[in-house]
């Protein structure tokens, strides 16, 4: 039986598209010498989904064919924040793999992810491309806000479901919009899909395998990040509400199980993914954007 991910990969022209994404990462990345280079290169060979640059193609109106550089300056700007995330979140291991502050220290890792951030914003505009740089600038803001929304919910049991939201929506909801108005489609489709990828991947921190996620399970409970299956396991645990506030972490993640946050999570997930498609309307790609909004809200990585 052909899976839905199969069903996206087999879009005409997208493998091919990938492949000129891919060769210009590489590029890209090696266009100065030095650390920060090489730890770029090792964030694209630690590999990924190139989610982001599959929307942009998958986003293009009939008859037309994204430009490379949008889907190369959008994973360039997604590997930045990884980078700068497992430094800001004290993360040691990013898909099965020492994390760049681990290899490299602090100030190597936070230069790399600048390094990275400027590579983006450089390949548009070395083809004079200011609505995408416009673009992925408000993108890149996006993040910024949702990194400092994160903080000041930090250990706060009280935060609440609308607030996690809003957190998904600008860490992860808006490059994802910004990859589908950089290939010249609707960001609805990629922002609603975005907030159901972020859910996903919580819930996959709390009940996911490492060989298959590449992450230690429970680091944003042990970090102290409210997410939504903890928030809704906290309704009815006063344990599990204790140790988002920085309490006792053991067995915890068990409680966060047996409450049915997981279950009732994904359903919150896959609502997301249902707004997503209803969002498209009559676009090209329809059938593949739909499969890639089933395989976002079923995957186990």
């Amino acid at each position: 039986m052909t899976t839905t991910i199969e069903v996206v990969r087999a879009a005409p022209g997208l493998a091919e598209y990938l492949a000129d994404v891919e060769d210009l990462l590489d590029r890209s990345v090696a266009g100065h010498g030095g650390l920060v280079a090489e730890i770029g290169a090792e964030a694209l060979t630690a590999g990924g989904k190139r989610l982001r640059p599959m929307l942009t193609y998958l986003s293009a109106p009939v008859g037309t064919r994204p430009p490379v550089e949008a889907g190369a300056a959008v994973e360039l700007v997604h590997m930045a924040t990884l980078v700068h995330d497992d430094l800001i979140d004290g993360a040691r291991v990013r898909r099965g793999r020492a994390a760049a502050w681990t290899a490299y220290g602090a100030d190597a890792a936070r230069a790399a992810g600048d390094y990275l951030f400027a590579r983006a914003f450089s390949e548009l505009a070395a083809r004079g491309d200011v609505g995408g740089v416009a673009t992925l600038a408000d993108a890149s803001l996006a993040l910024a806000r949702g990194e400092a929304l994160q903080r000041s919910q930090r250990y706060d049991p009280d935060t609440t479901v609308e607030g996690y939201l809003e957190r998904c929506a600008l860490k992860t909801g808006k490059l994802f919009e910004a990859a589908c108005v950089l290939g010249g489609g609707s960001g609805d489709y990629g922002r609603l899909l975005g907030v159901s990828f972020q859910i996903v991947d919580d819930i996959l921190d709390c009940a996911g395998d490492t060989l298959q996620t590449g992450k230690i399970p429970g680091t944003d409970l042990r970090d102290g990040t409210p997410t939504l299956p903890l928030l809704l396991a906290a309704r009815e645990d006063e344990v599990v509400r204790a140790a988002i506030a920085g309490g006792p972490l053991e067995g915890v993640l068990v409680r966060v199980a047996a409450s049915g946050a997981l279950e009732r999570s994904r359903e919150i997930a896959g609502g997301f993914v249902v707004r997503a498609k209803e969002s498209l309307g009559d676009v090209p790609a329809r059938p593949e954007l739909e499969a890639l909004a089933d395989a976002v809200v079923d995957r186990n990585t």
